[in-house]
């Protein structure tokens, strides 16, 4: 069973470093393919908007030289927030790219106001003041033309690739693409409205693309915040995962199923039901069969935290079910050991025994769902076959030859006749009555299997 504290360093495959590395750098190169087309943009729409004396082109190509901030500090949040977990960060990086969602959503937000605003103050001084605008000419109809297209352009190609990586940050970034298309949509009906007499369109067609892009923001931050704060996936989607658990027949149950997500990535804990008598390495066996299965069936599922439970005790979990007091933990095997060591040192069963399998019961429930009894701890006695199959001349280690002989004679007298052995259970059963964690006793024999 995984620990509860993942390892300093997760281990990764080559092929997943390579494929993350690949993931990186498609999504710095189409980031720098935007800068670069802001730049371009905003340097071309601040020269024609100077020529053609149009304030809409300037304040446009001001709003497309102001990207590269975002462009870079995208670039800057991929970098960090795509490099292997370390032992700072067992966890990864990813939550620097949600915080980085975070920021653009919320400067959306910002940009969508001032257009908003900036729409409003201008419809009012065109129709009720003595602001005019010149005539844009085809020149500066053209470039916010040429700008609409790139930045459409930008936008899908970024989307695509923010889509392929389910990468919040690059969609976010997108959007903030798509907010300057749409800002210089407004642009370019306020030049045509220009053109043709109507230039209070340009104010009206502001006012409607802050709306749009306030949206847009509102919405990218809201996951990002809901991302923070370890938001569970939705419940549909839970369910969904707890069926397939449970698709696997060793899996009786799953329950405290607890999800949140990193950037895209889904990391899970959740309780499994096995049977209860199942060695340790069995049961860590099934945890990893259903963790493959989960990752199969769910590609973003990146990190699965899985718990073994012998019996359900998924009622626990709720506050208004708790226990009103609580009990001593039952104890471990040494504490155990020592104690039948009192009770049962002249037992003859108990001096030769090869082996101590503790089965501990902690919830034990009837049909109707109500305790049946109190936690304790079932003891299963192991005794070697070679001791009571062969003669007692055989087994010489661990004591006295005399005394070894003496002691399997007796268990060998007791484990072959059945009234015998049921009377040896019973006694000592009866000695460790007293001790409140005991259970009940039972009889089996181990047999020497040789590995090559």
């Amino acid at each position: 069973m995984p620990p509860s504290v993942p390892p300093s360093m997760p281990p990764s495959s080559s092929t997943e470093s390579a494929s993350t590395a690949s993931a990186k750098r498609e999504a710095q190169r189409i980031t720098l393919i935007g800068a670069a087309l802001d730049g371009v943009l905003g340097v071309a729409k601040l020269v024609i908007g100077k020529l053609v004396g149009s304030q809409a082109l300037i304040a446009d190509g001001i709003h497309s030289l102001s990207d590269l901030v975002t462009d870079a500090f995208v670039l800057v949040a991929t970098h960090y927030g795509r490099q292997a977990p370390d032992r700072s960060h067992p966890w990864g990086h990813e939550r620097i790219e949600t915080l980085g969602t975070l920021v653009l959503g919320s400067l959306l937000l910002a940009v969508a106001g001032a257009i908003g605003w900036e729409g409003i103050l201008r419809s009012w001084e065109l129709m009720f003041g003595s602001l005019t605008i010149p005539l844009p000419g085809a020149l500066g109809i053209g470039i916010a033309i040429i700008s609409l297209l790139g930045k459409e352009g930008i936008f899908r190609a970024t989307l695509k690739i923010a889509r392929k990586q389910n990468s919040r940050l690059l969609e976010a970034n997108a959007w903030h693409s798509r907010s300057d298309a749409l800002s210089t949509v407004a642009v370019l009906i306020g030049l045509i409205g220009t053109q043709l007499g109507a230039s209070w369109l340009d104010g009206i067609a502001a006012v409607v693309v802050g709306v749009m892009v306030g949206k847009i923001g509102a919405s990218l931050a809201w996951e990002a915040s809901r991302e923070l704060i370890d938001t569970a996936l939705p419940r549909e989607q839970q369910h969904a995962m707890c069926e397939c658990l449970l698709s696997l027949p060793e899996v009786r149950g799953a329950h405290d199923l607890r999800s949140r997500t990193l950037a895209g990535r889904i990391v899970l804990e959740v309780h499994l039901l096995v049977a209860p008598r199942i060695s340790v390495s069995e049961g860590h066996a099934i945890g990893h069969h259903a963790v493959a299965r989960l990752k199969a069936e769910f590609p973003q599922l990146s990190d699965v935290i899985y718990h073994i439970d012998p019996e359900d005790d998924s009622h626990l979990g709720q506050p208004s079910q708790a226990q009103p007091t609580r009990r001593q933990p039952l104890p471990l095997r040494h504490d155990i050991i020592t104690a039948l060591d009192e009770c049962w040192q002249q037992s003859p069963l108990w001096q030769v025994r090869s082996g101590l399998t503790l089965h501990y019961v902690n919830h034990a429930t009837t049909s109707a769902g109500s305790d049946s009894s109190t936690p304790h701890v079932d003891i299963l006695l192991e005794l070697p076959a070679d001791a009571l199959e062969s003669r007692p001349e055989k087994v010489t280690q661990g004591a006295a030859k005399e005394d070894v002989k003496e002691d399997v004679k007796d268990a060998l007298q007791c484990y072959r006749d059945s009234d015998t052995r049921n009377a040896s259970i019973a006694e000592m059963e009866r000695l460790a009555a007293g001790l409140e964690w005991f259970g009940r006793l039972s009889i089996g024999v181990t047999s020497h299997i040789h590995q090559h």
